[in-house]
């Protein structure tokens, strides 16, 4: 079995936005989602929740907003039963396909790694299906100079009670940041929203981190370091 990795997150100085998927004790189907920054542009965000359950990014200080491109989007989504988390606009190409009879894997064979050079940040993306199996996904670069668009697309028929799987875009805290690396990394997963949502602020670097979610069986909770 594959040995948990809190250390290496609990260690590491800037693992930026993260993704974890997995069960809790209970059976629970648990989504956690969190955003982290180094920039003023990046850290002036919070999530708020849409009127159709979906979670966005917003300006917390509307005027000092300079780039919204690939800061503002909705991370949550839940179409036809399937519940989807990412950390960029790719949630919305995910819905679109499902919404046509597409797979979120055909989704994502059209997006690439976002265009910010020189760091071309990872795109991860996480889905849980209605009949309870879940898919986890990252887009990357293979490299810093003329990079190619390199995937991992890895599907789950069940979770294991207690745990999930985690994806984050960073390794740590240097210039230009490196791309996760390897396989998803196993997490412990808590019995409840909240204890999952304290659990895993703590573990973030508070000079980073900005915001994080929890959705568990559906049901969101957030925090925000700006309020």
């Amino acid at each position: 079995m594959q040995e948990l990795s809190l250390d290496w997150l609990k260690n590491n100085a800037y693992p930026g936005r993260g993704i974890i998927m997995g069960l809790a004790p209970g059976g629970e189907r648990v989504q956690i989602y969190w955003i982290m920054g180094r920039s003023e542009n990046s850290k002036n965000r919070i999530f708020v929740q849409n009127k159709d359950g979906s979670v966005s990014t917003k300006a917390f200080d509307e005027k000092k907003l300079t780039d919204p491109s690939l800061i503002i989007y909705t991370p949550l989504r839940v179409v036809n039963e399937a519940h989807i988390i990412s950390n960029g606009n790719q949630t919305d190409t995910i819905a679109e396909f499902l919404q046509s009879g597409k797979t979120a894997e055909e989704a994502l064979k059209t997006r690439t790694f976002e265009p910010d050079a020189p760091n071309y940040t990872p795109r991860i993306s996480g889905i849980f299906y209605p009949n309870g199996s879940y898919a986890l996904s990252i887009i990357k670069a293979n490299g810093k100079e003329n990079p190619k668009r390199e995937s991992l697309f890895i599907e789950k028929e069940a979770g294991t009670a207690g745990f999930g799987e985690m994806l984050t875009t960073y390794e740590g805290d240097f210039d230009p940041l490196p791309s996760f690396k390897g396989l998803p990394r196993r997490m412990p997963i808590k019995s409840t929203a909240q204890e999952n949502l304290n659990f895993y602020w703590d573990m973030l670097n508070p000079k980073y981190r900005v915001s994080i979610l929890v959705s568990f069986n559906g049901e969101i909770i957030m925090r925000n370091g700006n309020l």
